[in-house]
């Protein structure tokens, strides 16, 4: 059987929800960022991309793997789809591309995943309707992930304290990792325009700006 195997990577940063650099950055440009620099790292002529899986949770029914793969570069025989399977979108992009690799023949694929927060454009508004038949029978099947999440921490009985505790040990692993350049190698800079808005006035200025790491994070140690 075939193998499958990782040649190349590229990710943006992460910036601020709603008041970030990727604030007016359309997810299809995020990603297409990452796909355009995944494939020069990987040394491989665009032409020689078969297939682009992209996974994404939040944007209706937008086909962003063809539409990202476009904006990158690659030409417009390569084939694109899109995977929602939610928080696991981008994980099973990446099956299925290795799948197609090991099983359909194909020599090179992208696959990767994309969400903004900022600018989701997807929900139930997107659906184009809900059978009412569906939340009869299924009440809870459009519950937020903060309900999620509480019933998952009752039911596994996991207290606010630890959830704290957890919380900033990843702030804080996040921070070390920064400061010995762990991620230097996999995110490339991406310039973009953003948006800020005055907090008294709400005056609002669009400047340039360059996300080139992972801004989220607030470490303490105390």
């Amino acid at each position: 059987m075939r193998e499958a195997v990782f040649v190349s990577y590229a990710r943006t940063g992460l910036a601020k929800a709603g008041r970030g650099g990727f604030n007016m950055t359309p997810t299809m440009s995020m990603a297409a960022h990452a796909i355009k620099h995944a494939v020069e790292k990987a040394g491989v002529e665009p032409e020689a991309v078969e297939d682009v899986a992209l996974g994404n949770g939040a944007h209706g029914a937008a086909n962003l793997g063809r539409l990202a793969g476009l904006l990158a570069g690659l030409p417009v025989n390569v084939g694109g789809n899109t995977i929602q399977r939610h928080c696991s979108s981008g994980l099973n992009s990446i099956a299925v591309a290795a799948n197609h690799i090991k099983q359909d023949g194909v020599d090179i694929a992208v696959a990767g995943g994309v969400e903004s927060i900022t600018m989701p454009g997807g929900g139930i508004d997107s659906l184009g309707g809900v059978d009412p038949a569906l939340t009869e029978q299924y009440p809870a099947i459009f519950m937020a992930m903060i309900e999620t999440a509480d019933i998952v921490a009752e039911r596994y009985n996991l207290s606010r304290e630890y959830q704290d505790e957890y919380s900033l040990e990843s702030q804080m692993r996040m921070a070390r990792a920064q400061e010995n350049e762990l991620f230097v190698d996999e995110i490339v800079p991406m310039a973009t325009k953003m948006k800020l808005v005055d907090r008294e006035t709400k005056e609002e200025t669009i400047v340039d700006y360059v996300v080139d790491k992972d801004e989220c994070n607030r470490p303490t140690t105390t």
